[in-house]
């Protein structure tokens, strides 16, 4: 099976690589871009900065003091290994071949005769191995090793990348297997690397190794540093804990390996800690779009309805993770509560990651900017995360790899199977075709234009008899589905057909797209007096450069009497020549609402012991707000999600 995750049981089983094909589309256009620019560029910039060639240092004596990059550079270089994998699975693209053969034979040469594998440490005059548990990041590292490994392991066999990953897993596990040393990594990884290797090679003493990190982990293991053991995740043992803190990659790292182990073990009581955590930090630390992450400080997660706009930090790589960590839960449990965020988080934070030629990206995903960032220098290395515009690569580059990886393997997350039939969770142009365990086959097609249309038709290509189910997010609660010629009201779910299926007959949903308003908690100091919109899986934004002027957006404020789904331009056969007073019909992907301009005067001070009056002389007009994940991609911009309300 060529899925990223293939657990030995669960609820529902993952389709990959082998059954599911996206065939076009807002996600097949991305995949396309990725494997024809994202992959070479992320190579690239690894050559020219000398993160590759320290793994040729290190194989050939030379490596000294002035080694280029951070401690966790090595595993960018994993990183792009395990997208090349997933890609050359994917289309058995000879470049993606080229390029695994290339980089895994300089990999192989620096590794130590024990199974040791770091460029950082370890060799000449570098620090000993294993000298620095809290910021070293070696563990870390050989994590995503052994994930490039099970890409490779899943879509083309055991070769030299799976040997390596091998060797360095079994030094991991005698050096630090329950008789070895009594250290955890400081950035978790390696748990959930050690777990997939071991599931796809059939070593359990590899998941072993998983638990018995996850088990060192919230006793104070690790030095303390001034963040706290939180940032860690050292502080509170997994099974004890009630809600994510701390450094938001590394805590949804360690949930994804929880997961893994709980599921492997049986162990209910794991997998219900993950379940309460997941609840809480998604109804009260999670941001509309699916990003994760509030405090710059730490990269990490605030505490309750601690949800700044402007302060977002929400890491691409937090995204990615998440999808990671609801995935497993998905696949534990079949809730479709998971695979609902995984939609939101794909459209809202993974999609706004990378420019449109693949070459630039976003590293945080803040969802008010105030100021337009600076155009990037795309030959310049960027030493801030949070600039607001796309840049080419960045000081600490986890993230366009991360990206990379989950684009080539996408597909893996669309669908599963259980012991009676289909499950459709993410809707792209696409085939499918599985075989369930007695035997029965099945063969559909997905014809849809999703995000941009909400008809999803499904084209049955074979005979036989079975349950198709389809997933109506949570927030399609008018959707329909036809098929045999009734069409019938679904609610939020999953909606079921079982019967005998004949070749050619076509069952559609129809989910509702029309834009609407979305309120905050008013727990969320942040956002009190905002509202924001979205449109299918897609959440909106205002941009400057839709304004009548540049510095108008923190002037704005909208009208919510004016509701969006019910302005008939927003419908695609709207013809203005036939209803002249409603005004020209909205551009695709474009919503408009009712707002004004009107910024208080300037003070000499910001502060007043009176309200401030609102200008009765302001105009209203149309402000166009166009989906979170295109912003700043027509220049730098300020932008913003949540919109004041009138008077509020």
């Amino acid at each position: 099976m060529t899925s990223p995750v293939l657990p030995s049981q669960g609820r529902v089983r993952p389709l990959g690589l082998a059954q599911v094909s996206i065939t076009g589309g807002f996600w097949g256009s991305r995949q396309a871009v990725n494997a024809a620019a994202t992959l070479a560029h992320c190579e690239s910039w690894m050559e020219r900065l000398g993160w590759l060639a320290n793994f040729d240092r290190v194989a050939d004596g030379t490596t000294a003091p002035d080694r280029p990059g951070w401690s966790f550079s090595d595993s960018e270089a994993y990183k792009l290994l395990e997208a090349l994998a997933w890609e050359s699975g994917r289309t058995g693209d000879p470049g993606a071949e080229a390029a695994i053969k290339r980089l895994t034979g300089r990999i192989a040469r620096a590794q130590d005769p024990d199974g040791y594998l770091n460029t950082c440490f370890g060799h000449g005059t570098q620090p000993p191995r294993y000298s620095d548990l809290e910021m070293g990041h070696e563990l870390y590292n050989t994590g995503h090793l052994l994930q490039a490994a099970v890409a490779r392991l899943r879509t083309h066999g055991e070769d030299d990348l799976v040997r390596v990953a091998r060797r360095a897993a079994d030094h991991v596990c005698r050096t630090f297997g329950a008789d070895g040393r009594p250290g955890i990594c400081g950035h978790p990884e390696i748990e959930v690397g050690l777990a997939e290797l071991g599931r796809a090679l059939g070593e359990e003493r590899y998941v072993e190794q998983a638990r018995i990190f996850l088990d060192r982990r919230g006793h104070g293991t690790l030095r303390d540093i001034p963040l706290g053991r939180a940032y860690f995740q050292d502080d509170i043992p997994i099974r004890e804990a009630d809600v994510w803190r701390g450094h938001a990659v590394r805590a949804l790292y360690l949930t994804a390996a929880a997961v893994d182990v709980a599921v492997e073990r049986g162990d209910d009581e794991l997998l219900r800690a993950v379940e309460r955590q997941w609840e809480r930090s998604v109804a009260r630390r999670t941001y509309i779009t699916g990003g994760m992450g509030s405090r710059h400080q730490d990269e990490g997660f605030g505490e309750d309805w601690e949800l700044p706009p402007d302060r977002a930090y929400c890491e691409t790589c937090a995204g990615v993770a998440s999808i990671m960590v609801s995935w497993r839960l998905h696949l534990a449990t079949g809730d479709v509560r998971y695979t609902d965020l995984i939609e939101r988080t794909l459209y809202n934070v993974i999609a706004a990651s990378p420019s449109p030629d693949g070459t630039a990206f976003f590293y945080a995903n803040p969802l008010h900017q105030r100021a337009p960032g600076r155009e990037a220098d795309p030959d310049e290395v960027s030493p801030r995360a949070e600039a607001g515009v796309r840049a080419a690569w960045f000081d600490v580059s986890c993230c366009p790899t991360n990206v990379a990886r989950t684009l080539a393997g996408l597909q893996g997350y669309l669908a599963t199977t259980d012991d009676d039939g289909l499950q459709l969770h993410q809707y792209a142009p696409s085939t499918v075709r599985a075989e369930l365990p007695d035997g029965r086959e099945i063969a559909v097609e997905v014809e849809t234009a999703y995000p941009d249309s909400g008809t999803v038709r499904v084209r049955i290509l074979a005979d036989g008899l079975w349950t198709l189910a389809l997933r109506v997010p949570a927030w399609a609660a008018e959707a329909t589905l036809a098929e045999d010629g009734r069409t019938r009201p679904v609610e939020p779910g999953m909606a079921t057909v079982r019967r005998e299926f004949r070749a050619g007959e076509v069952i559609t949903l129809e989910l509702p797209m029309e834009p609407r308003f979305t309120w905050p908690d008013p727990r969320i100091d942040a956002v009190r007096g905002c509202v924001a919109v979205e449109r299918g899986p897609e959440v909106l934004c205002a941009e400057s450069h839709d304004l009548p002027h540049p510095g108008g957006l923190d002037a704005l404020a909208i009208d919510p009497r004016h509701d969006p789904r019910h302005d008939p331009r927003h419908d695609p056969r709207h013809d203005p020549r036939r209803d002249p007073r409603s005004g020209p019909r909205a551009e695709p992907g474009e919503v408009l609402v009712r707002g004004r301009l009107a910024a208080p005067p300037d003070r000499p001070w910001a502060y007043s012991g009176a309200a401030a009056a609102s200008a009765a002389d302001v105009e209203w007009f149309d402000v166009p707000l166009r989906p979170y994940h295109s912003w700043a991609r027509r220049g730098p911009s300020s932008m913003r999600v949540w919109l004041p309300i009138e008077g509020e």
